[in-house]
């Protein structure tokens, strides 16, 4: 542990923001730094960091740190902290449909006036090759809104769209939406979501500190309860 208290700059995935602002203070009490946090899709941090974008900490895919770990940009394959699937939300004040089945999906899909997705994120792509494999992409273009970086489910909340299709914490984070629940589990993706500190970090001790402590056994009750399953050490 360095003496010297600072600030580390965390390069993170929307997926984990509600995790952050709560853990925030936990970290600096416990090892007297802090951290800043900018957000984006991990396809957009990948080109940041690509591109020189000065950073300590990045969260993003597991196989998005094994990538820039080969680049030499993070060091080792960093640590994993949590994964989580894919989920539906509608207005809080309208009726939550039944997704409980892969055919009760495509009615609720089928039957939606508008679905917003997200234009960078791992969900959005994913979502679009699902309704061509469901065989309901050409009827449902017509009805889809591609949302931009960060929370779609705001989209809902003014009435820009009937239903947001993202990752389930940042669905679940959207005050004025109703989370309906994950889909089916025939459809269900999961994503891995790793930690790693860059190579080029000048408070790469203090940058470690944090990966570690978002990794521990104690967080895990924080991350649960932000729509995020553990991943155990």
């Amino acid at each position: 542990m360095i003496n010297v208290f600072t600030e580390i700059k965390v390069l993170s995935t929307h997926a984990v923001i509600e995790v952050l602002a709560e853990f925030a203070s936990a970290f600096e009490k416990e090892t007297g730094h802090t951290f800043t946090c900018a957000y984006n899709p991990t396809a957009v941090i990948e080109r940041e960091i690509e591109a020189g974008t000065a950073f300590d900490v990045a969260i993003i895919t597991k196989a998005a740190i094994a990538e820039l770990a080969k680049q030499g940009k993070i060091l080792g394959g960093g640590k994993g902290i949590a994964c989580c699937g894919l989920g539906i939300s509608v207005r809080a004040d309208a009726p939550k449909p039944d997704i409980s089945t892969v055919d009760m999906f495509k009615r609720t899909l089928l039957s939606a006036k508008s679905i917003v997705h997200s234009r960078d994120g791992v969900s959005g792509q994913y979502f679009e090759t699902l309704i061509e494999r469901l065989g309901i992409a050409d009827t449902l273009r017509s009805k889809i809104v591609v949302g931009p970086g960060g929370r779609v489910g705001e989209l809902i909340v003014r009435g820009d769209a009937e239903i947001a299709v993202q990752q389930i914490p940042e669905l679940m984070s959207v005050v004025g939406a109703g989370f309906v629940g994950p889909l089916p589990q025939e459809l269900q993706l999961y994503t891995y979501f790793t930690a790693g500190v860059a190579a080029a970090s000048n408070v790469r001790n203090a940058a470690q500190a944090f990966v570690d402590m978002l990794a521990a056994p104690s967080a895990a009750p924080l991350l649960k309860a932000k729509g995020l399953e553990p991943i155990p050490p």
